[in-house]
């Protein structure tokens, strides 16, 4: 059986369900092979998806034409903006998921998609021939050819689970793992490491006492990830706080001799950012607690994840430990927390398009590439997906730049620094945070959308109406005067300084204690922008609120991205053989030789090349 395609992609996770969906959308044959159909954009760690940096991801993904966001809307038990006490650069939106629901809707999605299939197998070769790619043969002997794959395989390649001395090849819990792609991709030279990740044990909520812990609501107003008029919950689900103790943190070091992360056993590198509760325990020694978020699964469950309590440790150490915390005294456990090692390929090997610079039409998206996290994985997955499928039509890849979506800070850190540890996206990461607000990744990247094909007829219109209405507003704000009588009562009451003239309301606006939404009450003639049933109308009001109150701080990035962009734009030959320049640092030659930068904008980010390295280069370009 020899099955035709343009893209396979391998693995059924956040990834390759954005990279799938996203190169059938453009038009091209796609197939999708996943190891189990039911557990499609399974949520493997913590039943969320978004938060700090990650909720201005999965904004971007669905204002690229994604659907990670829309899932996330429709299968939401609970919504929080984070960081709103600070500034707009770092407002992230999270949200808590109905695990089950989340999975059901993608694959919904998935199945009624033109273009693709889904095959459930396991991919155990990729047919690739004078370094190309041109198809992949499955464990139960299919063969499917194509112009393209792209694997997303996640954290199966060579997975192993560990719970204290318990040691159990898979790619999650109870779930096989993947074996053979990744020695047939090193035997053609593409290399590889091992990195490891945990999860915490899920609890029974039957058994704990939420009558004596902190609960956690969601915010009053709910707001959508997605750009769409998606549906959303009406009411939530809370999450409780609860903390460790001396006696918890006792418990589990007896525990460490049988730990293979302290033992020896696992030798991958493991998330800072994430870690364990073992390694907080070493790392901050003089803690006397640290705080778990109890969160619920779905609404109709009484499984209970406890985030911040990922573990590897013996089973009996783990329950012994849990009922040591406040509210858990009579925790009863559905399962253990584990940690799984599994290999990644470094990604300095690929272009900044995902594609491999070693085999040809081979793409990699997700955790394979050394990051963690759903959204991370989805961002891969979106534009692996849009650039193998603009490759077959022979298109330019599509490449976000720094200034313009934190999905082209995440790709272009990974390529071009490369990873030590698994990658997370931080809103520190981004040196234009104030331009890639979650406000308006529509505004940046849905016209990169429209154009590529990615957007339906239905939504450009609507994206286009946004876009006149927010001009009307703008202007609006710019041209109406308030006088005294009118808004000085409101002033006062917002401990502002009363005006004694007319003035622009564009500039009461730049008062950091005057919030658009309650001045628009105030003046009657703003409600004609403001039409009946427009979902969008409040969030847009905000948005043009922040422009206006931080333009300062806007313009100054703008014109610090415009100098880098000049730089971006010189492209660098790939045939350049650095190791000929002798006057560029030994450094600086050995990691220009081994990532290939494609500007010379990329090749002064990667660490150890210095400006004065840049200038012979652009010396030697002529420049």
């Amino acid at each position: 059986m020899i099955e035709e395609y343009d893209i396979i992609v391998v693995g059924g996770g956040h990834a390759g369900c954005e990279a799938a969906a996203a190169a059938a959308k453009i038009g091209a044959e796609v197939l999708l092979i996943t190891i189990d159909m039911t557990k499609i954009a399974q949520m493997s760690c913590n039943p969320a998806m978004g938060g700090i940096a990650k909720g201005q991801i999965l904004r971007e993904i669905d204002a690229l034409g994604g659907f990670s966001g829309i899932v996330t809307d429709e299968s939401m038990i609970q919504f929080r903006m984070l960081n709103k006490s600070k500034g707009p650069a770092v407002w992230s939106p999270r949200a808590q998921c109905d695990r089950d629901l989340f999975t059901k809707r993608w694959r919904l999605i998935l199945e009624n998609i033109d273009n693709l299939d889904i095959w459930q197998d396991k991919v155990s070769e990729l047919l690739i021939k004078n370094e190309r790619v041109y198809g992949v043969r499955t464990k139960m002997g299919v063969s499917f050819h194509s112009k393209a794959v792209i694997l997303t395989t996640g954290t199966f390649e060579e997975g192993e689970i560990y719970v204290g001395r318990y040691r159990t090849k898979g790619g999650r819990m109870a779930e096989p793992y993947s074996t053979g792609i990744s020695r047939q991709l090193k035997s053609v030279g593409i290399h590889s490491g091992r990195m490891k990740t945990g999860t915490p044990a899920r609890i029974d909520g039957r058994t704990i006492d939420f009558d004596i812990l902190e609960e956690q609501k969601g915010d009053n107003e709910i707001r959508r990830f997605s750009f769409t008029e998606t549906t959303i919950p009406e009411i939530q689900r809370s999450c409780y706080i609860t903390y460790t103790n001396k006696d918890v943190h006792e418990i589990l070091k007896e525990g460490f001799e049988e730990s293979p992360i302290y033992n020896g056993t696992i030798k991958g590198i493991g998330p800072r950012y994430c870690p364990s509760i073992e390694t907080k325990i070493i790392t901050f020694a003089g803690k006397e607690h640290h705080q778990l978020f109890l969160e619920p699964e779905g609404w109709e469950t009484n499984e209970y994840y406890i985030n911040g309590f990922s573990s590897s440790l013996p089973l009996q150490v783990q329950f012994k430990a849990l009922r040591k915390i406040k509210g858990l005294e009579n925790a009863r456990i559905y399962r253990p927390g584990y940690a799984i090692e599994y290999d990644y390929y470094p990604p300095e090997q690929l272009k900044l398009s995902l594609e491999s610079r070693i085999i040809d039409s081979l793409y990699f998206a997700g955790q394979v590439n050394g990051t963690t996290g759903y959204e991370e994985a989805g961002a891969q997955g979106i534009i692996a997906g849009i650039n193998a499928a603009r490759k077959i039509k022979y298109d330019e890849p599509v490449v976000l730049k720094r200034d313009e979506a934190y999905i082209g800070v995440l790709i272009d850190d990974l390529i071009s620094k490369g990873v030590d540890e698994p990658y997370r996206m931080f809103t520190s990461r981004a040196e234009y945070r104030i331009l890639l607000r979650q406000d308006n990744a529509d505004m940046r990247l849905t016209p990169i959308g429209i154009q590529i094909g990615m957007i339906e007829k239905k939504r450009e219109n609507t994206f286009y109406e946004k876009i006149a209405r927010r001009k009307e507003i703008i202007k609006f704000i710019e041209e109406y005067s308030l006088v005294p009588e009118k808004i000085n009562s409101y002033l006062i009451r917002q401990n502002t300084t009363p005006i004694k003239q007319k003035i622009k309301l564009r500039d009461i606006l730049l008062r950091p204690e005057i919030s658009i939404q309650e001045i628009k009450d105030i003046i009657e003639e703003i409600k004609v922008f403001t039409k009946e049933g427009k979902y969008y109308d409040k969030e847009l009001m905000e948005s043009i609120e922040v422009e206006i109150k931080y333009e300062g701080y806007i313009e100054r990035e703008r014109m610090l991205a415009e100098k880098v962009k000049r730089l971006n734009g010189i492209r660098i030959a790939e045939e350049i053989e650095y190791e000929d320049f002798k006057s560029i640092s030994t450094e600086a030659r050995q990691k220009l030789n081994r990532i290939k930068p494609e500007t010379i904008g990329q090749a002064l980010r990667i660490p150890g090349v210095s400006p004065s390295d840049i200038n012979i280069l652009l010396l030697y370009m002529g420049r």
